[in-house]
């Protein structure tokens, strides 16, 4: 009964939606302007366009620890997606997790590095699964993001070696 309820409201406020823009291309088409205005943005939107380079990491990460996928495809580019639908993708991520018996337990985004259209971002890990990481050891990772869309989005992810920790994590972060 909630439920219907929520849907009914939710469902008219779409309904509304709708209906607001269409007056508004309307209005423009009568005014002369034959170019309708753009849709109005998905839900959330704006406030994902302003995302740093760090915090774009950490959405992703807290969506993957929910296993809610398909939020996670949010702060992925087309690139990193292999071209696939936000369901295709997240049924996928879906699959691997639970094969593998992937668990994410803890995570530290570091201060990352702005060069032009790229950030890399530092990130220590705590994760285990039963394939490559089944002594839940420590990770540190970069991932690597592009401006996609007007927003940062993670193009790739890899392991940092120990060699290379130093150029992008601070002391207390390094293996030891």
């Amino acid at each position: 009964m909630i439920l219907e309820a929520f849907e009914g409201s939710r469902a008219r406020s779409i309904t509304a939606a709708v209906i607001v823009w269409g007056a508004v291309a309307a209005v423009a088409i009568a005014a002369g302007d034959s170019t309708p205005p753009a849709a109005p943005p998905p839900a959330g939107a704006s406030a994902a366009a302003s995302l740093t380079p760090e915090q774009t990491v950490s959405r992703y990460l807290d969506a993957l620890k929910a296993d809610k996928f398909t939020d996670a495809y949010d702060f992925i580019t087309k690139a990193m997606a292999q071209n696939k639908s936000r369901d295709a993708w997240a049924k996928e991520q879906q699959w691997t997790m639970q094969m593998s018996e992937a668990k994410i337990f803890d995570y530290h985004v570091y201060p990352g590095k702005v060069e032009g259209d790229k950030a890399f971002v530092p990130n220590v890990l705590s994760s285990q699964d039963k394939f490559l990481n089944q002594l839940g050891v420590q990770e540190h990772e970069l991932y690597t993001l592009i401006r996609e869309d007007g927003r940062w989005k993670i193009d790739q992810q890899q392991l940092v070696e120990k060699s290379d920790q130093r150029k992008w994590f601070p002391p207390q972060a390094q293996e030891k």
